[in-house]
């Protein structure tokens, strides 16, 4: 589609009339069947059996449609949106792979679906017996010893574990070991988690090779250390090559290691958090085992242990004896339960599916893909306007990132501009200004489920736009001028007076 016409095409959706405009006195897109006479005769009216005090007395006031301008709205409005259905999604630290159909119909299976959290555990044994097994499965993909599958997010999933290492050392006396140890390069989840947990937290500066050196740790580490989070490989998709003396050094000092799962799809059949000296670990198993998600779930965040912390997981904990599997509320060393029920289910089963569908083989070859297919993707870039964060003869991980300075220095386009910019190609912008450390960062993830013509396509794209800044500033500067929305004012749009929320603010923002 030519770019005019494309613009106008946008255009036309973001001007799309709401349903309650659209309604249409005496249109229907439902026909519900006539009562049997048998039945007119046998109960007579009907409105009779309902109390007067149920009875509406108004217009329930519901848009009067047909079916195909039902569909035709919502369709046209899924179109203002992108989806991993759409095209490739690279948001660094995302993994935002595509996710199997097949997972998505096992999921709203009716007999899984239906089931309620309330009902006696006699009457789950199936769906018992199906999250016990991916505990297992997780256990030996990362090597501890239990999980629970209860908390709800990657975030969630820290809180317990900084929780746990809280009460565990409570109860061996160390109460003066008040802080946690956090990378500078860490996502911000992971010192707001120490601290929700009481913690003081210590930032560990990475190095110019973008790493934790032991050196760095062993300077911070003391009496006072309870233990250290740590991403593997680490935010600028770097593998921290000196993992195993880091945590021999918390170790000696008495504190625990806790690792974030955010990356784990680098390592996948690879190395084991555990066998790196981690004590407790979070899987975002909606991440690396492709589960859907985005715009703030669904999500799943599980957490295992080494043997001697098992007591402390939230509750319930499913066990089996005697054929049979049991929800256990009865730990009294327990952090007590994280979330409601035991987890999102639905969304674990979807990662129990994929783990199942590529077996232990597959999942290494998985990682094997992503880590191929970024440092392919980091290949084609030029350097001359997006400089490389890993330093030099380290190849990235599943991940990568690099700074746009050199990109600003030469034109003034800076890398929230060629974020937009990506948009005007139909392709989704990479995590832009993440992590911290990095100036002008674009951090990009293209994970394994892409081809090698899309990786092509995605870092010309990056790479016409570098040129585009030099020839067409104002062009980049400007963009997005395809999309159904241009660029917004982000100061404005982040005060609570400005957001729109209902339809009516959506047609006064238009009218003005």
């Amino acid at each position: 589609m030519e770019v005019e016409n494309l613009s106008r095409y946008r255009q036309a959706i973001w001007d799309e009339p709401l349903l309650n405009q659209l309604s249409r006195k005496g249109r229907v897109s439902y026909s519900l069947p006539s009562i049997p006479p048998s039945m007119v005769d046998k109960i007579g009216d009907f409105s009779k059996l309902i109390p007067s005090s149920m009875l509406r007395s108004e217009d329930l006031g519901l848009p009067e449609m047909s079916e195909p301008e039902i569909i035709r709205h919502y369709v046209r409005l899924s179109q203002m949106n992108f989806a991993i259905d759409i095209g490739m999604y690279p948001l660094g630290s995302c993994t935002m792979k595509y996710n199997p159909k097949i997972s998505q119909r096992i999921a709203r299976n009716p007999k899984i679906a239906n089931l309620h959290p309330y009902q006696h555990e006699d009457t789950i044994q199936g769906i018992l017996s199906i999250l016990y097994e991916l505990e297992q499965m997780l256990c030996e993909i990362t090597g501890m010893d239990d999980f629970s599958l209860q908390p709800a997010a990657g975030a969630q999933g820290e809180y317990v574990g900084t929780l746990i290492i809280k009460n565990f050392l409570k109860d061996r006396g160390y109460s003066d070991k008040n802080r946690i140890l956090v990378p500078d390069s860490a996502h911000g989840t992971n010192p707001a988690s120490a601290a929700m947990a009481g913690f003081e937290v210590v930032k560990i500066p990475s190095s110019r090779t973008g790493i934790v050196t032991a050196e760095a740790v062993k300077s911070l580490v003391d009496h006072r250390t309870a233990g250290m989070m740590l991403t593997v490989p680490n935010t600028l998709g770097i593998f921290e090559s000196e993992i195993v003396e880091v945590t021999k050094i918390v170790h000696e000092a008495g504190g625990l290691m806790y690792y974030d799962g955010a990356n784990m799809n680098a390592l996948l059949g690879r190395v084991r958090p555990g066998d790196m000296g981690f004590d407790i670990v979070h899987l975002n198993v909606h991440k690396t085992f492709a589960t859907p998600h985005g715009g703030g779930g669904p999500g799943a965040g599980p957490v295992g242990v080494i043997p001697n912390l098992a007591e402390y997981l939230p509750v319930p904990r499913i066990s089996k004896s005697n054929g049979k599997y049991h929800l256990d509320y009865d730990m009294p060393k327990t952090i007590g339960p994280i979330k409601s029920f035991y987890g999102n289910t639905a969304v674990l089963l979807r990662a129990l599916c994929y783990i199942l569908s590529l077996g232990k083989s597959g999942l290494k070859i998985a990682s094997e893909q992503a880590v191929l297919a970024s440092n392919y993707l980091l290949s084609l870039l030029d350097k001359a306007s997006y400089s490389p964060t890993t330093y030099e003869g380290t190849p990235a991980k599943h991940e990568f990132v690099v700074s746009s300075s050199p990109l600003r220095r030469k034109t003034g386009v800076v890398a929230g501009d060629v974020a937009k910019a990506i948009l005007d190609h139909g392709m989704h912008s990479p995590t832009t200004y993440f992590p911290l450390i990095v100036s002008e960062a674009l951090m990009v993830e293209p994970t394994e489920t892409e081809t090698v013509e899309n990786l092509e396509a995605y870092a010309e794209t990056l790479n016409s736009i570098a040129r585009d800044a030099v020839k067409e500033k104002e062009e980049v500067t400007n963009s997005p001028h395809n999309t159904s929305i241009r660029r917004l004012d982000e100061v404005k749009a982040s005060h609570p007076n400005s957001m729109i929320l209902t339809w009516k603010q959506i047609q006064r923002s238009k009218r003005n």
